[in-house]
């Protein structure tokens, strides 16, 4: 047992500041003397190690306090958590010392001013206060939420690079992310998962018999007229009884729930289930190895070959690579995309920013993940034409 004295030598935290957390009921000592003394064990002292830790990363004692005195709190899970943020956070500080090492060697100079992320991590901080259900269901846990922030805070010259170069402005690209942290995109989500929780509990009695009866026997042709029968009364029901399948986006959406059916991984059901979102593998566990693949397949053969009118467009401008992405027949092909991408950004509410044809095409130019995924799509090649064309005419169409 350690005095509110030793307490204090040991850790460096004031005796009055250990009061303080006696007094709001954050560290309790562990008894009192007879003379009226604090006193505290080894358990109090890994309690105070966890406030340290969580005041390490400027979390409110407030917060700090509902965090460890919920009944799920977990003291090992929560030190690989800091762990992580704490590793975060030293990588994003040793950054910020190289470029001050640099900048006094006269290496570069450089206007911190302009890159000043401040209102931009406020306006995500101030989210998670005032959206934490929300954001455990989008990240997993607030815990991964705040790694995000570290994460963001480590790359956050290139992020401001980015916002600058898309908004026009740090202090705008601040105002379309609060834009964004409300908008429909997210509300849509949540609408899909409702569709998906319906149908994993059974909620909609009718939608639960057309299941049940879609996979009682899945070595039957998913082309036969019996299947797709059903496969129409289930698009029908969705279309109807579902908010996410409703509106002027609904068809897309329901062709994004059937794909998922049948495209499904170990891989992205994992990612899914870490960000509070509900998989497909409950479909083969309800009803058969297979089932969700089989599901996927009706349906998509219900649907024949409707597709969205953007992958439409990505198709024709890809369709001929040998063609100069300037000329008028390819430039035509950009506009009608731009057009409905600002549709779909007008529907979902979404702000995506004056520059984003121009911030698109230094994706399909420059970025590795993203020229690799879009020529194994449309052929070898692909993101630089694509990107060459969005930055002809990002250049002149302002």
């Amino acid at each position: 047992m350690r005095t509110v004295k030793q307490v204090s030598d040991l850790t460096g935290i004031s005796v009055r500041m250990l009061h303080h957390y006696d007094k709001i009921g954050l560290l309790k000592p562990t008894a009192l003397t007879e003379a009226g003394y604090r006193i505290y064990d080894d358990e109090a002292l890994e309690t105070l190690q966890q406030i340290l830790f969580f005041k390490e990363l400027d979390l409110p004692l407030k917060e700090i306090k509902e965090i460890i005195t919920s009944p799920h709190f977990d003291k090992m899970k929560a030190l690989e958590s800091h762990k992580k943020l704490i590793v975060l956070k030293r990588d994003r500080l040793n950054g910020l010392i190289e470029l001050i090492n640099k900048t006094i060697k006269g290496a570069h100079t450089m206007s911190f001013k302009e890159f000043d992320m401040t209102k931009y991590y406020k306006v995500l901080e101030d989210y998670k206060t005032e959206n934490k259900d929300k954001l455990i269901k989008l990240y997993g846990s607030i815990e991964q939420y705040d790694e995000f922030i570290e994460k963001c805070k480590t790359k956050e010259v290139d992020i401001a690079k980015d916002a600058i170069a898309r908004y026009g402005s740090i202090e705008r690209f601040t105002e379309a992310i609060k834009k964004n942290l409300n908008s429909e995109a997210l509300t849509k989500a949540e609408q899909i998962d409702t569709f998906k929780n319906d149908c994993l509990n059974d909620n909609h009695p009718k939608l639960k018999e057309l299941y049940k009866k879609l996979t009682t026997d899945l070595s039957k042709d998913p082309a036969s007229e019996e299947i797709q029968k059903i496969a129409e009364e289930i698009t029908y029901i969705a279309k109807k009884d579902y908010e996410a399948f409703k509106d002027e986006l609904g068809d897309y959406y329901w062709l994004t729930m059937v794909r998922s059916y049948s495209t499904f991984t170990i891989e992205l059901e994992n990612t899914i289930k870490k960000h509070g979102g509900i998989g497909m593998s409950w479909i083969d566990e309800k009803y058969g190895e297979g089932a969700a693949k089989y599901i996927g397949k009706a349906l998509k053969i219900y649907l024949g070959d409707y597709e969205p009118k953007i992958e439409t467009l990505y198709k024709n401008l890809s369709s001929n690579l040998s063609k100069d992405p300037t000329s008028k027949e390819i430039q035509e092909i950009v506009s009608e995309i731009e057009a409905e991408t600002k549709k779909t950004h007008n529907a979902l509410k979404v702000d995506e920013g004056e520059n984003y044809l121009a911030y698109l095409s230094d994706l399909y130019l420059s970025k590795p993940l993203f020229i690799n995924a879009t020529d194994k799509k449309y052929g070898q090649g692909a993101s630089k034409f694509i990107g060459e064309a969005f930055k002809f005419y990002s250049e002149n169409n302002k």
